[in-house]
């Protein structure tokens, strides 16, 4: 499995939003650009009108643990903005959200990928 760091610095995200494609769907939007790394590095917006900050930071959680199980290629930048969906959806719907905007980016390590 690809090792995801967390993507934290505004500069950061401000240039995936600047540089990289998105692909969306009813509760998160992905934003992905290639970085040039070694490794690739995940952030996380969840703005207040998703919820409170128990909705908000519930909804983090879910997320960084569902991109955590993906098998995510080396070098890219992603931004995963939650939508107002995001506050009433469960982990498995979460999960099939990242999973399938991941697939539609192209980013997702193919099974006879090494590492």
């Amino acid at each position: 499995m690809a090792t995801v760091q967390r993507l934290t610095r505004t500069a950061d995200f401000a240039a995936a939003r600047r540089e990289g494609r998105s692909w969306s769907d009813n509760v998160l939007v992905l934003v992905a650009r290639p970085n040039g790394l070694g490794v690739s590095r995940a952030g996380y917006s969840v703005g207040k009108r998703v919820g409170n900050a128990v909705v908000r930071n519930r909804a983090k959680r879910r997320l960084r643990e569902s991109v955590r199980a993906s098998h995510i290629e080396k070098g890219w930048d992603l931004v995963f903005i939650a939508r107002k969906d995001a506050s009433g959806a469960d982990f498995h719907t979460l999960d099939r959200s990242v999973t399938a905007l991941v697939e539609r980016a192209g980013v997702v390590k193919r099974p006879h990928d090494t590492d």
